[in-house]
């Protein structure tokens, strides 16, 4: 099937606008490129320390310097349900490396928070920066040289593109992300939802909400709705940095066991003294990006990927915008309905037909690159698969993906889709930019104009809910919640109060510079406004009785305010010293101070830039492309 035209010229645009990053990204990679094995350049007493507490067996196999030497670094701790099944992987791992002749080592662990512990609590405005702090924790654990390729154990929001974008900064070595799978499916989204809602209205307490809450998130793996931990295992499948399959398959099973000890073997045959060297920075490239938003977009998935993917792009070298989100949205049609842009959950939906029926789909209707590298070696169609386990419950073996639905009402072929688009959008106007996420929002509330009503905490809009205020049409302007200013935490406590407002008849939306996720389901929100205030957004000129515009069909984001009026504001200011202050939040204060704007990631990490000379490390002689900087053909550079 030929490529889409939008697909194909949003990729040009890219790689055009990318180029000179690039090409400083992949001259980095090749710098960091050296002849054999990388703990190779380590001094004696070096790599004494490196292999002191090791076994014999493995110890003389790193002494030869000649096995391929694995780093585990993993996201596991047991108060995460998605991470406590990451306990018994090392040794799983370590044993599957054995048998291809390989050794692999505990290179670090990374932090691994939760946000739905987190959930309007100060810890939440830790979250975000969690991911530079886990992608920094990455960059420690590989910093010993010891590793000739990686395996990476993480899951959930900020974790996996934090371990995405510290692995793309040792962008010379092979990485194969390790999921843990989804707990078993629980009390139904639907009753969960409406379980909140009555909390909400005072009809049931706190007994009856917390035990709802508890046979929903019930035992060991992911949430089951379709959020950002979910949505991440999406974008890896489709980027090629897992095994084909392996993002739902449940915790403590046989074939979880044999997909991790699988993906094991896979990263021990990668490395650079192989013939099928698969470097993570010339895996991850413009193509398999624009793969990823359209993967996201096809699926309803969290729109902390608007953040996410424009800072794991970033790390190598790759610039993209909303725009590129806005555009191909218009072209890729929804093919899912999980929840909360439906009922089912991600068991329902893997049962259906799963990552492999979504990839095969894209690909028939010239709606994903199919050239590109995975894991797997060149071509994404390799992905069209599910694992099953192979003869005698021993290894996996890989079948084709079913060529129907097992469910047309979660999952459906490209020729007859849900919707006709992606449902992201990009609202703009003089309020600045934004993003909304339609897919779960009926056509009758994606327009609302209604006179804004101001608050800077979501605190502040819940008490007025609660005091029986907002029964009326508004549109709530939540502010002073991007990263600067707090962190950017999710807003989830006001999706119920709010959505209890548009069942009541009232129409209302939320426009804000905080984040939302996927939890924003059924009422309209332009959320991650950027420029926040703290960055001379205009949103700070925004005063309670404005007649605000959101509308996802015009891409509209407007304060109708006349001109002169307009211009003639000041910004508002808030005191925002309690927020910088308790439950460790003093410490990020230097992540505030520098981080970017929402729509270029909201990290603190700059672009790569480039280097006065490629010259490998430890002067030792590095094996570089033929045209230094160049993504074309780079098994020239397999030498062992």
């Amino acid at each position: 099937m030929a490529l889409h035209p939008v697909l194909k010229s949003v990729t040009e645009r890219i790689i055009s606008r990318s180029k000179p990053s690039r090409g400083a990204y992949l001259a980095h990679l090749d710098a960091a490129r050296v002849k054999g094995v990388q703990r190779g350049t380590l001094a004696c007493t070096n790599l004494a320390h490196g292999f002191a507490a090791f076994p014999a067996n493995d110890k003389l196999a790193l002494k030869e310097l000649k096995k391929p030497s694995v780093a585990i670094v993993s996201a596991y701790n047991d108060m995460l349900s998605a991470h406590q099944p990451f306990e018994g992987f090392p040794a799983l791992i370590k044993e599957a490396v054995r048998e291809v002749g390989a050794v692999a080592q505990f290179a670090g662990g990374t932090p691994a928070m939760c946000d739905g512990v987190t959930q309007g609590q100060p810890g939440m405005e830790l979250s975000l920066f969690s991911r530079d702090a886990i992608a920094m924790s990455t960059a420690i654990a590989l910093s010993h040289n010891m590793f000739d390729a990686a395996v990476y154990l993480g899951v959930c929001d900020k974790i996996v593109p934090g371990l995405l974008i510290g692995a793309l900064h040792f962008g010379h070595l092979p990485a194969v992300f390790v999921p843990a799978g989804p707990m078993t499916t629980g009390l139904s989204n639907s009753e969960k939802a409406k379980i909140r809602q009555l909390y909400a209205q005072g009809k049931v307490g706190r007994a009856e909400l917390l035990e709802g809450e508890s046979q929903s998130y019930h035992g060991a793996g992911t949430c089951t709705f379709y959020g950002t931990a979910n949505s991440n295992q999406m974008l890896m499948e489709v980027m090629g940095l897992h095994l084909p399959g392996a993002a739902f398959i449940t915790p403590n099973t046989p074939l979880r066991a044999e997909l991790t000890k699988a993906a094991a073997r896979r990263a021990a045959v990668i490395t650079a003294q192989s013939d099928e060297y698969l470097p993570v920075g010339h895996v991850v490239d413009e193509k398999s990006i624009v793969n990823a938003i359209v993967a996201l977009l096809t699926t309803g998935g969290s729109t902390n990927h608007t953040l996410h993917l424009v800072a794991i792009a970033k790390a190598a070298g790759i610039v993209i915008d909303w725009d590129d989100f806005d555009e191909l949205s218009k072209v890729v049609p929804l093919l899912t309905r999980i929840y909360p842009n439906g009922n089912a959950d991600v068991n329902h939906f893997h049962a259906a037909g799963g990552t492999g029926f979504v990839i095969r789909e894209l690909l028939d209707g010239g709606l994903l690159h199919d050239d590109v590298t995975t894991i797997l070696g060149k071509g994404l169609r390799a992905h069209c698969t599910e694992p099953f386990l192979g003869e005698g419950g021993q290894g996996v073996v890989w079948k084709a993906a079913p060529e129907q639905s097992g469910d047309e009402a979660v999952l459906r072929k490209i020729t007859a889709p849900f919707s006709p688009d992606g449902g992201t959008v990009l609202v703009k106007g003089n309020l600045g930019r934004a993003v909304m996420k339609v897919s779960a929002v009926k056509p009758e509330h994606q327009t609302v104009e209604a006179p804004a009503l101001v608050f800077n905490s979501q605190e502040d809009f819940m008490e007025a809910y609660k005091a029986g205020q907002l029964d009326r049409d508004f549109v709530a302007v939540l502010r002073f919640q991007g990263p600067r200013a707090n962190g950017m935490p999710e807003l989830h406590a006001l999706t119920p109060a709010l959505a209890n407002l548009q069942d009541a008849g009232r129409h209302v939306a939320l426009v804000t510079d905080g984040r939302m996720s996927g939890a924003s389901g059924k009422v309209p929100a332009a959320i991650h406004v950027s420029p926040e205030i703290l960055a001379g957004g205009p949103l700070g000129r925004v005063r309670d009785g404005d007649i605000i515009r959101v509308c996802a069909r015009t891409g509209t984001l407007e304060a109708k305010v006349e001109a002169s009026t307009w211009n003639a504001r000041e910004q508002a200011t808030a005191d925002l010293t309690p927020n910088g202050v308790g439950m460790g939040r003093e410490l990020f204060a230097m992540f505030r101070h520098s981080v970017s704007e929402a729509e270029t990631g909201a990290t603190t990490f700059p672009l790569p830039s480039p280097i006065p000379t490629v010259v490998g490390l430890h002067d030792k002689e590095p094996v570089g492309n033929t045209v230094p900087g160049s993504d074309e053909d780079f098994s020239m550079k397999k030498e062992v």
